[in-house]
């Protein structure tokens, strides 16, 4: 592993995620715990989910709207994001329509954005573009394409994938795509089915700046103590 992977630095990259909906509070909670323990940037849990993550523990919180379809209305998926950062979430994951997308309308897209956006402001918000899908059922245009509209929404991430997705999660390929449309200008998170040390580093080398995790341990684990 190159020597500037250190585990406590990629640890500081993290989202550690518990989206299943079989969560119970008390996962949750030790959700919380581990997360201190390995000094991992945040949570990333179901709104529900967002008091419990809260009160278990001084950790970072970030939420989901829309999750995992995308195809919710906009006001819904608005409301979902307010509440969740009312309960003390300071980040929300939102998932666009990707039909939507797949169409071409983007109009559609960037407004669905715009709506959680005014409903959040403040919040960091990152788009989930599923872009196994759009790869798949598209093209890179296609995906090059929807990180502009959230950008032009005014997105501070764009974001791979729900991980809950047939067609799959991060790609090398998408997050490379990703990185270079937005520049810089908007993080760029990987998740969705990074297991190994190997892996997360192969999406940071890519150009994502933030990942997101449900097996944490074991990748930081893959790095060692250093």
């Amino acid at each position: 592993m190159a020597s500037q992977h250190t585990r406590g630095r990629l640890a500081a990259l993290i989202d550690h995620t518990l989206l299943k909906p079989e969560a119970t509070n008390a996962d949750v909670a030790a959700l919380v715990v581990e997360a201190a323990e390995l000094g991992v940037y945040a949570v990333c849990v179901s709104p529900s989910m967002v008091p419990v993550a809260v009160a278990a523990g001084d950790v970072r919180v970030a939420a989901v709207a829309g999750f995992p379809s995308g195809k919710h209305l906009s006001a819904v998926k608005a409301h979902e994001a307010a509440a969740a950062v009312a309960s003390g979430a300071s980040e929300v994951d939102m998932v666009i329509d990707i039909g939507a997308a797949l169409a071409g309308d983007l109009d559609a897209v960037r407004a669905d954005i715009l709506t959680v956006r005014a409903a959040v402001a403040g919040a960091v918000l990152k788009v989930i573009v599923e872009s196994a899908v759009l790869l798949a059922r598209a093209d890179a245009h296609t995906l090059a394409a929807v990180c502009r509209a959230a950008e032009e929404a005014g997105a501070d991430f764009v974001k791979t994938s729900t991980g809950f997705h047939p067609a799959g999660g991060a790609s090398v390929r998408a997050v490379a795509l990703l990185a270079e449309t937005v520049g810089g200008r908007l993080g760029v998170k990987a998740s969705g089915g990074i297991r190994t040390a190997a892996d997360a580093i192969a999406m940071l080398d890519a150009g994502a700046t933030r990942l997101g995790l449900s097996g944490t341990r074991a990748v930081l684990d893959g790095l060692g103590q250093a």
